[in-house]
């Protein structure tokens, strides 16, 4: 299998949990998608494509979980 790299219009976000994890964030513009993969190393394990209208969905729902954690007393600093 081969790398695909990534689109112009992306990001790549690197995982804490397992050595080599990343979670990689493109726009298809063709397609007028979003899309989510998650890679191991150089392999991709899944992805979900989103219409534009779900990103602002995804993007509360991060949101919200980050702000009940916050209230919960759940927030810990990492390094």
């Amino acid at each position: 299998m081969t790398v695909s790299p990534l689109p112009r219009h992306g990001a790549s976000l690197t995982g804490r949990d397992r050595s080599g994890r990343t979670l990689r964030i493109a726009q298809h513009r063709e397609s007028s998608r979003v899309v989510l993969s998650v890679w191991q190393d150089g392999t991709c394990l899944a992805t979900v494509r989103l219409a534009p209208e779900d990103v602002s969905a995804l993007v509360a729902e991060l949101a919200r979980t980050l702000q009940a954690d916050a209230t919960a007393g759940q927030i810990r600093p990492t390094g």
